[in-house]
């Protein structure tokens, strides 16, 4: 009662049945709910820092949420501890038209930020599929999304941040500058760590010229390791695609039932073939848009597509759109987890016939679609038996991990890939970031049990 008044007299504070179901999950597949003992909702940076100290100094752990649209747990509190919700720290502080650059409070959603770049002309690129998502969530993931292969992940379109520390310091990282050498890159190491090491307060983002002219050239092939085959031909042709993806036959099906959408696919070639590639141009010019859609379609059919496909601008928005919310037309169909492993783009094709056959060992069904032009594969797995989908699992990461790739590419661990990152990756690399994590967060507070098993108190 004490720690909850003393709480409240730093920033507001909700308890008991004030706390909605909401603030106690993610959208990750069988989270359970956990409803916190405070949840806190900060104006300021200063306020979080309070927060922080007093959290600290009491052994109180500590989650950040922005939106709750993460998927792999990383935004589940503790029973015991504080929500720092962000839903009120959502200012867009500045748009910069002269640098290239937003500056945001973490509770903005990329659909505020968007339509707010649109009115100047600018973009800000990373779509990670769910734009009622907070910027500071996908800061705390290092999200990425369809757009990637162009424009890359959050990390590469962040360019400073305003972050608190568990101690209660608030720093600076970075700014509104696109390179420097002095020093360690903190904006860098805070960027994907889920709210383990700092709490981000301010995000400046770097931002693109908004191109008007786009076309999506739909693919169909008769395998997945044809289109697998394809994808660094592709990225290699100089077409530079805005969005590269493939969707196997399954989950076009699925998606496209969901959103009531028809592409206009034969018959006979819609039933022959076993998975699509989807390849989105943009250009300024609309004649060089038009002479990239024929080199696109040229150099798709020579790479084994059974024909390449140019969707009107109607049914390429909702096929993108379709694409975006696969994971919910997953979830909706019972899947029973979901992984976005990625690995180097030439080896998809091994990744892809591996994946088949471990499916087909354990007796699992697997559908999927991915970010093909960087490597990105989204599988779900529908495989009731928890003991028989761990070691699927285990055996999907460990075959990325053998090929150059890493168990997550976007959603990171959280709680939900936790025992195979401990498992899996190097130890010496776990120990390391062990020691990073307690020289941000020397008393442990920050979103324990995240990455790492929470350690014992007063431990190391």
């Amino acid at each position: 009662m004490e720690f909850g008044r003393r709480l409240a007299g730093i920033t507001d504070v909700l308890t008991g049945d004030e706390i909605g179901d909401d603030y106690g999950h993610d959208e990750s597949i069988g989270g359970l709910l956990t409803r916190p003992a405070y949840v806190v909702r900060p104006r300021t940076s200063a306020e979080v820092a309070e927060v922080l100290t007093l959290a600290a100094a009491e052994g109180v752990p500590v989650t950040a949420r922005g939106s709750g649209t993460g998927i792999s747990g990383a935004a589940v509190p503790r029973a015991d501890g504080i929500v720092v919700s962000f839903e009120r720290m959502n200012a867009i502080l500045e748009i910069d038209t002269e640098n290239h650059v937003a500056v945001v409070q973490p509770g903005v959603t990329l659909r505020e930020l968007d339509e707010r770049t649109a009115e100047v002309g600018l973009v800000y690129p990373v779509y990670p599929g769910e734009l009622s998502g907070s910027l500071g969530g996908n800061v705390a993931t290092n999200a990425g999304g369809m757009r990637a292969v162009k424009h890359g992940v959050t990390r590469h379109n962040v360019l400073g941040l305003e972050a608190v520390l568990a101690t209660g310091e608030v720093l600076r990282t970075g700014g509104k500058y696109v390179k420097a050498s002095t020093g360690y890159d903190l904006t860098q190491l805070i960027i994907g760590s889920e709210g383990t090491l700092a709490l981000v307060t301010e995000a400046t983002l770097k931002l693109q010229p908004r191109i008007r002219h786009t076309a999506t050239v739909l693919a169909p092939f008769r395998d997945v390791t044809a289109v697998a085959a394809a994808v660094p031909t592709v990225v290699g042709s100089g077409l530079a695609p805005l969005i590269l993806e493939y969707i196997d036959a399954l989950t076009m099906a699925a998606i496209t039932h969901t959103a009531d959408l028809q592409l206009g696919i034969p018959d006979e070639v819609r039933d022959s073939s076993q998975a699509y590639l989807v390849v989105m141009l943009e250009n300024r010019d609309e004649d060089r848009l038009t002479a990239d859609i024929e080199t696109a379609g040229e150099l798709l059919t020579g790479l084994g597509a059974v024909d390449a496909y140019v969707l009107p601008g109607g049914s390429a928005r909702r096929l993108i759109q379709a694409r975006e919310q696969a994971f919910n037309t997953g979830k909706a169909a019972g899947a029973d987890d979901v992984i976005d492993t990625v690995l180097p783009r030439a080896a998809l094709p091994e990744f892809m016939a591996a994946a088949t056959a471990i499916a087909q060992a354990h007796e699992t069904f697997l559908v999927g679609c991915g970010h093909a032009g960087d490597g990105n594969v989204h599988l779900a797995l529908f495989q009731k038996d928890a003991e028989r989908r761990a070691t699927v699992l285990r055996e999907l990461f460990a075959a990325a991990l053998r090929l150059g790739g890493a168990i997550s590419g976007e959603h990171g661990v959280g709680h939900a890939k936790k025992k195979y990152f401990l498992e899996l990756e190097d130890p010496a690399k776990i120990a390391l970031m062990r020691r990073i994590k307690h020289a941000f967060d020397p008393a442990g507070v920050l979103n324990p049990g995240v990455l790492f098993d929470a350690e014992p108190e007063g431990s190391e």
